[in-house]
């Protein structure tokens, strides 16, 4: 008796998938979120012919070659590549002082222009290729407790990290 149950039910799902029009849903294949450590971010700072340039801002590390006449070797801009300059972006300084990831002590006007060109120059021209292992981690190692990956920009659901 069992059998038949199986033969029955293996014939019912034969059936059904062999219309053209059956469509099998499942998640495509998304590459890895990277992360990125200090010294393997300077490796992407435009000094390397046929090597990406990277920046980071807010520890979101874009791919900028595509805008390479600004963040290119020689180019104006090309300070600011290869580290998070979270800092530079929301003074709009190219001060060695400001070329770094630490936001504390930026006027709230500073913090808002630093969301605001995130949001408005990086997020809407430029793709993510990861994060800097200091959004995730804490100085000692340990996960960033505050890190939340479904809140991160261009990325749905937990499972993509």
């Amino acid at each position: 008796m069992a059998t038949a149950h199986v033969c029955v039910l293996f014939a019912l799902l034969s059936v059904s998938l062999a219309g053209d029009d059956v469509k099998l849903k499942y998640k495509p294949a998304t590459k890895p979120v990277r992360l990125f450590t200090e010294e393997e971010l300077r490796r992407y700072d435009g000094s390397e012919e046929g090597q990406p340039i990277y920046l980071a801002v807010k520890g979101v590390v874009f791919d900028v070659s595509t805008g390479k006449e600004f963040y290119g070797k020689d180019a104006p801009y090309n300070a600011l590549v290869g580290k998070d300059s979270s800092r530079a972006v929301a003074k709009m300084s190219l001060s060695p002082a400001d070329l770094t990831s630490d936001t504390t002590d930026l006027t709230e006007e500073q913090l808002k222009s630093l969301d605001s060109i995130f949001e408005g120059t990086y997020k809407a021209k430029y793709p993510i290729v990861g994060y800097t292992a200091a959004r995730l981690l804490n100085q000692d190692g340990s996960p960033n407790e505050h890190f939340k990956p479904e809140d991160q920009p261009h990325f749905k659901i937990k499972d993509e990290f």
